[in-house]
């Protein structure tokens, strides 16, 4: 089982854009309740999604670096790399099934 890894400003550069497959990113605070109610989705695809997705959760509060990179103006906001480029953009709470239908076609590129 894959749980999201968390990662830092320091790390992102290596753990994201240099990943060798998809990466979803969950940019997050402690404080922000929707960021709660979308947290066992994230979960789930991250195990469901394994072989073909990493998923990672950002702290905004403790990396400001790379949310203002990326013009993360709310939370939750799932950000999804490819090829170390934000290809989807996902933001607020929204059902597991939601969050797939716009990620989903990404990672079927990637495996055709």
């Amino acid at each position: 089982m894959a749980d999201p890894v968390h990662i830092s400003d320091d790390v992102f550069e290596d753990e994201v854009l240099g990943a060798d497959k998809p990466v979803l990113v969950d940019f997050w605070a402690e404080w922000c309740g929707p960021c709660h109610m979308i947290a066992p989705s994230v979960k789930e695809i991250a195990n469901e999604q394994e072989s073909v997705l990493k998923v990672a959760k950002m702290d905004i509060d403790n990396n400001p670096v790379t949310p203002g990179r990326y013009g993360i103006m709310s939370i939750p906001t799932l950000l999804l790399f490819k090829n170390g480029e934000a290809v989807a953009r996902i933001v607020g709470a929204m059902p597991k099934d939601r969050i797939m239908a716009q990620i989903l076609p990404h990672l079927e590129a990637e495996a055709a």
